[in-house]
């Protein structure tokens, strides 16, 4: 049957509208909920309660994962001077926010310095505009010059915040104001104008509680927006008896606003007070936080709620290096915060390492060590082209009193600068056998196509993994060890059969050299996979091995370097053959600060060779079992010896 023109309009208009319901979801505040899956961790931007005097009132970041577990960025210092963007020389109460279609930031903060000028007054507030959360525009308000007529006897413009009013295509900035003839704190709110430079028009009254707030915040839920703030309790004197987090509600964001006189936060019936509060919504979650200043007692905390009514009872606290005051968070991504850590430092590893496959992580190396943002340890060099590869073992937190080595991880670089990290290519779990559960040094070689991995696992023996990829991922290629410490006919210890190092010599021959305490060496049959023939043991004048046998040529001769003693040297000696007789040579790098053991690689790449090494050079907690990858350079001389190595924290130039 043939349909009206009217029909095809309403069933073409119909699929217009689920067509935009399907790629245009409701808003919640102010974000497009299509948009939340990508954020993978959070931003909170604040200024300091704690520290000298001139440098609390600036502004700050620190990054999360879990909106939980907070760090610092830039060591706790302001990522911008107070002086640089505010008339009075300090700022407070920052409140970030991202924008409308996520090309840009906006952050408001109240202009005032009350180290330096008391709490009498304060000129206004700040507008700054980002691309990218690292550069900042700015711009300051000050309300009794711009409006006198209105704001000539403002005494304060207190809490600045920023919503997006989708209903005009405008940002609102409101803020709490109190004029020097009336004790009233009222909330007023302008738009801003399009570049974020200043305000539209004259600020008007957006809402005045019934007995004054502080610290507004407005967020939008399912067709409510919900205002959250700073309110109190007076009697019919008019004196304050109660104060806490309350909320107004109202379908528009001009109001009216409904208040409901309810104290949200935990504290509102004891003597401890709270205020900056601000409520933020988890990524991929139905939660929302509110999390407030406890700012008499020095402490941040939260509740928990999904419909912005009911909160949580019990309180719960931030883990953190730094004390916030009032402050703000949004949700960023993985790429936004590993940009953030490039420039300032200090985003948690789990926002830096890549997870997912062909993700990528890229840094620049400033100075040994060259990789801060894990500890690093047993570095294994492979050069592929004009790509040097580097391996490394993990050590898997700062400050361990033991060795924690669960996997191993992956680098690559083409100026010895800029360097790409990759997902973890092999865990200890991927060798079934491995019943020690420790995944220390090892060493890798490419063969007909194929890349090969040596591992050892303390007491486990030393295994080999495959990949066709530099990168990998690797697997097992054998199913149990290549080498037990059966194979280890000198030794008694447990740890015998570690530190494995692969060399394949210029007529296709490979061997493998490991050990520690005794040094052993054989030949690898073409496969990789099998050892040929008899196992053998390195011994000559001089030789004290203690492990991390390395074997490179120069000029036809053979160089074993290896460490020595404890704590750790690494020492060298030099033969005509791989199976030697060795001459032993010296000492080639001295005890590598702060780290009782020394694992050395060492290649030619573009022309030049380099010694990597690592030491426990991070602060604060690098050490013994926290360490770090470091590369300077080495240098072979005329008679056949290698300059000593200087270790450097300027590293490879």
């Amino acid at each position: 049957m043939m349909k009206s023109s009217d029909q095809v309009s309403k069933i073409l208009l119909g699929a217009l509208f689920f067509f935009c319901l399907l790629f245009h979801p409701p808003y919640i505040h102010g974000q497009s909920q299509t948009h939340e899956s990508k954020f993978e961790a959070y931003l909170f931007a604040y200024f300091e309660g704690t520290g000298k005097g001139e440098q609390q009132e600036q502004l700050r970041f620190a990054v999360s994962a879990d909106a939980v577990n907070w760090t610092a960025l830039n060591g706790n210092m302001p990522i911008m001077a107070s002086t640089d963007i505010s008339q009075t020389g300090g700022i407070r109460d920052p409140h970030i926010y991202r924008g409308e279609n996520e090309d840009s930031f906006y952050m408001v903060a109240t202009d005032m310095f009350t180290k330096k000028n008391g709490w009498e007054t304060n000129p206004g507030i700040i507008l700054m505009k980002s691309d990218d959360l690292l550069d900042w525009k700015h711009s300051i308000l000050d309300l009794a010059k711009l409006y006198p007529k209105k704001f000539g006897n403002v005494k304060w413009v207190w809490a600045p915040q920023v919503f997006y009013d989708k209903k005009v295509g405008k940002y609102l900035v409101y803020f709490t104001v109190r004029l020097h003839n009336n004790t009233k704190l009222d909330f007023y709110g302008a738009y801003a104008n399009k570049d974020f430079t200043g305000f539209e028009k004259e600020p008007t009254l957006l809402f005045s509680p019934k007995f004054g707030g502080i610290d507004g915040d407005i967020i939008y839920k399912d067709g409510l927006y919900h205002f959250f703030y700073k309110g109190n309790t007076k009697d019919a004197e008019g004196k304050e008896f109660k104060n806490g987090i309350q909320q107004a509600t109202s379908k528009s964001l001009k109001g009216p606003w409904k208040e409901d006189f309810i104290y949200l936060d935990a504290y509102a019936d004891t003597s401890i007070v709270v205020e900056g509060s601000s409520v933020f919504k988890l990524n991929d979650s139905d939660e929302y936080i509110l999390m407030y200043d406890l700012y008499a007692d020095g402490r941040y905390e939260f509740q928990r709620s999904t419909d912005l009514f009911d909160f949580t009872t019990e309180t719960e606290s931030f883990n953190k290096n730094f004390h916030p005051r009032h402050g703000s968070v949004i949700g960023i991504t993985k790429e936004e915060a590993r940009r953030l850590h490039a420039k300032w430092g200090g985003v948690p590893t789990a926002l830096l390492q890549p997870v997912e496959t062909g993700d990528r992580y890229h840094f620049e190396a400033k100075g040994n060590p060259i990789i801060t943002h894990h500890y690093t340890a047993d570095p294994a060099a492979l050069v592929q082209g004009d790509t040097l590869w580097l391996y490394a073992g993990h050590d898997f937190a700062g400050g361990q009193r033991g060795y924690k080595m669960k996997d191993w991880l992956v680098f690559s670089t083409t100026d010895m600068k800029n360097w790409t990290e990759y997902p973890v290519p092999m865990k200890i779990e991927d060798f079934p056998w491995a019943k020690s559960g420790d995944a220390f040094a090892a060493d890798m070689v490419k063969r007909d196509g194929k890349y090969y991995w040596y591992i050892s696992t303390n007491w486990s023996g030393i295994g080999v993994a495959v990949s066709d990829r530099p990168e990998g991922p690797f697997k097992d290629a054998l199913g149990k060890p290549l080498l037990t410490n059966d194979d280890c006919f000198a030794s008694t210890h447990s740890w015998a059969c570690i530190d494995p190092a692969v060399f394949v010599d210029d007529d296709g021959q490979a061997w493998i050299f490991w050990g520690n305490r005794e040094c052993y060496y054989a030949k690898l049959k073409d496969n990789m996979i099998e050892i040929d023939g008899e196992i053998k043991q390195v011994q000559f004048d001089g030789f004290s091995f203690t492990e991390a046998p390395w074997i490179h040529t120069y000029n036809g001769k053979y160089y074993l370097t290896y460490a020595t003693e404890f704590p750790e040297k690494i020492a060298y000696a030099t033969a005509d053959n791989i199976e030697g007789p060795y001459e032993y040579k010296g000492i080639l790098n001295e005890i590598a600060g702060n780290s009782n053991t020394n694992h050395q690689a060492i290649v030619q790449f573009k022309g030049e060779w380099y010694f990597i090494y690592h030491n426990g050079g991070i602060n604060t907690d690098g050490g013994s079992y926290s360490r770090s990858i470091c590369i300077d350079r080495l240098y072979h001389q005329e008679d056949g010896t290698i300059k000593r190595i200087v270790m450097t924290t300027e590293g490879v130039q």
